[in-house]
């Protein structure tokens, strides 16, 4: 199954939206879970057995895994491994934002897709097509490209003015009519810039946005629906990271917010009566 096709079986199985982003930073990790000879696996594990019912992906940011070097790597695999053993039907991020030249590309694609088997990978359009392509290959994958981001210095490339407009658009342009000949593209569009998401929106088609923002960073559940919801009623990833795995309940957290989203969901797709 494609990537795309999972995730959306995953939405209407589930009915939700949410992803959960498994940002497992060693140094933040309860003290109950600290004292396990693998913390970030068995934190992990929690986790996911709490929110699982009410996602329909979880990212995993790589930063957080390769700072604790080789035991972190191992316990990213196992994590990954127990989230597909577990819960199959759920779609897999990893969030490495890579894009680099050659062979080097090729060989990220190659740890990521092959080696630890996520279903999608953030990338970074920065060096053009040729960097990103050993990933666009990957036809069952999905390639998940950065174009509006969340944080706040992001404008100071993004919205750097073109002949066509912002260089954000420029990109969003170039994915849909450009990079997206394997149908395996999405793009990136934070919640904390709904105006810029609607206009992603008019340009993506029905493509599916991830949507970083929601929670710590302040963005707008509504907003968010209300700009970006495809024409089917999904076409939106929406991440939450801290607020749902660092919350004192995060099946607590992961249900609210997925319903909440989903509350949006109905208001905007239900006929008036």
């Amino acid at each position: 199954m494609k990537a795309l096709d999972k995730y959306n079986a995953r939405v209407d199985a589930a009915g939700s939206l949410l992803c959960v982003g498994l940002d497992s930073d060693i140094g933040m990790i309860p003290a109950a879970f600290s004292a396990d000879e693998w913390p970030q696996l068995a934190f992990n594990r929690a986790i996911i057995d709490a929110s699982a019912p009410y996602a329909s992906a979880y990212k995993f940011n790589m930063a957080f895994y390769e700072a604790n070097g080789a035991s972190g790597w191992r316990q990213l695999a196992a994590s990954l491994e127990y989230l597909r053993q577990s819960q199959p039907d759920i779609l897999t991020i990893c969030d490495a934002k890579r894009g680099d030249i050659g062979n080097t590309s090729a060989a990220y694609a190659r740890s990521i897709f092959d080696e630890l088997g996520f279903d999608a990978v953030t990338l970074n359009p920065y060096l053009g097509r040729d960097a990103l392509q050993p990933f666009l290959e990957y036809e069952g994958k999905a390639c998940i490209i950065l174009c509006r981001t969340s944080n706040p210095g992001s404008a100071e490339i993004q919205n750097l003015r073109l002949p066509q407009g912002p260089l954000w658009q420029v990109v969003a342009e170039m994915v849909v009519e450009e990079w997206n000949e394997n149908g395996n593209c999405m793009l990136v569009a934070a919640a904390t810039n709904p105006e810029d998401m609607t206009r992603i929106r008019a340009i993506a088609g029905d493509m599916t946005l991830l949507v970083p923002g929601i929670g710590a960073q302040g963005g707008d559940v509504d907003a968010v629906i209300r700009a970006g919801l495809n024409s089917a009623g999904r076409g939106l990833i929406i991440n939450s990271s801290r607020g749902i795995i660092f919350a004192d309940d995060p099946a607590t957290a992961a249900a609210s917010l997925r319903d909440a989203i989903n509350a949006c969901r109905d208001d905007l797709t239900l006929p008036s009566a």
